[in-house]
């Protein structure tokens, strides 16, 4: 039995293949490494990421030069592992942080956002306001959802079937020539008779 063995043979039999020694060791100092990895506030995984490499690294080194000061071994690479993975934890928190946005940059941005909308929003309105009766009549049958039939367009302007869609392109680039620029003070929208 390994039980009452010592370090030195244990670490011996461990180094020769001894599974049943490894687990002895293993076993004598797990609480060690533990002990040390708690006190840096790991979380429970990262404690058994820093044992499982301990370990590991202990299986690379052996047989340590002085079997003896294997509690030293294990507390100086208990020690230097969880340096390693707090120091991993901190740069991807870092990295985490700076490639979010700030959220007040964002509530700004959402803010920007909906106060451009909503002008562009108004001056629609207005610039629709300043257009044609009868443009502000087929445009406004044309955004109904759905959209009426040109025979009832025409039917309803008192047109042809054939001049709704010209008339339409007419309406919508005078639309836009509103748009570009801003209505003049004291001019009333759409003025009565002009022509589509």
């Amino acid at each position: 039995m390994c039980d009452d063995l010592s370090v030195v043979e244990l670490m011996g039999r461990a180094g020769d293949g001894d599974r049943e020694a490894w687990n002895r060791l293993v076993d004598r100092y797990i609480s060690l490494v533990w002990a040390i990895a708690r006190g840096y506030d790991l979380r429970r995984p990262d404690i058994d990421d820093v044992s499982q490499e301990v370990w590991l690294s202990l299986l690379r080194h052996l047989p340590l030069r002085d079997p003896a000061a294997l509690p030293g071994w294990l507390t100086t690479t208990t020690h230097r592992e969880c340096r390693r993975v707090v120091d991993t934890t901190r740069r991807r928190a870092d990295l985490e942080r700076s490639s979010a946005p700030a959220p007040a940059a964002d509530e700004a941005s959402a803010l920007v956002e909906e106060l451009t909308t909503a002008e562009r929003r108004i001056a629609l309105r207005a610039a629709f306001a300043r257009l044609p009766e009868p443009c502000r009549l087929l445009l406004a049958l044309l955004m109904q959802d759905p959209p009426p039939r040109y025979t009832e367009i025409a039917e309803r302007l008192g047109t042809s079937v054939g001049s709704v869609g010209p008339h339409r392109a007419r309406c919508l680039e005078r639309l836009r020539r509103l748009l570009d620029r801003p209505a003049v003070p004291g001019r009333s929208p759409g003025r009565a008779g002009s022509a589509v």
